[in-house]
């Protein structure tokens, strides 16, 4: 049996995803916690400039690491994520690519697929075409084809 899907609430799914709003925004992490940890390297500095002792400098030192913490972590959710993304795309390309041609799917690179997962099922074989043929040649370039958007509220 399949796991449930949480219903996300009425206001992010009647929103209309497209190509200029798709970025997700994490507030907590990008409005509260970066900007705290950068102004924390900062003010260590502060305090280093100011008085250049050894327990100032490893304070600089330590914050610079939780800063890095922070980024580093967020890097490896969104690799994670393309990993995943990556897999489910080479599995609907292979439901819905003819036979003959299912065979070229290995060489769509990484952001070919990434940005194919917001085209619909009608359309994602074209851009895939065109991904292959060399037309398209990262994630925004295939993102900006997209006619008809297939929204991801699930991103990290």
């Amino acid at each position: 049996m399949l796991p449930r899907q949480r219903n996300l609430p009425e206001t992010r799914l009647a929103r209309e995803q497209t190509y200029s709003n798709h970025r997700r925004w994490f507030p907590l992490f990008h409005f509260v916690v970066q900007p705290i940890l950068a102004a924390n390297v900062i003010f260590e500095m502060m305090d280093w400039a100011d008085d250049r002792t050894s327990e100032n400098a490893w304070a600089v030192i330590v914050a610079i690491g939780v800063l890095m913490l922070a980024f580093s972590a967020r890097i490896m959710a969104l690799k994670a994520q393309n990993r995943s993304i990556r897999l489910e795309e080479r599995i609907r390309l292979m439901r819905l690519m003819p036979a003959e041609e299912q065979n070229r799917i290995g060489e769509l690179r990484s952001g070919h697929l990434i940005g194919l997962r917001f085209a619909s099922d009608e359309e994602v074989v074209g851009l895939a075409r065109r991904c292959l043929n060399g037309e398209l040649k990262g994630a925004g370039d295939v993102k900006k084809e997209v006619k008809n958007w297939r929204p991801d509220h699930h991103r990290v």
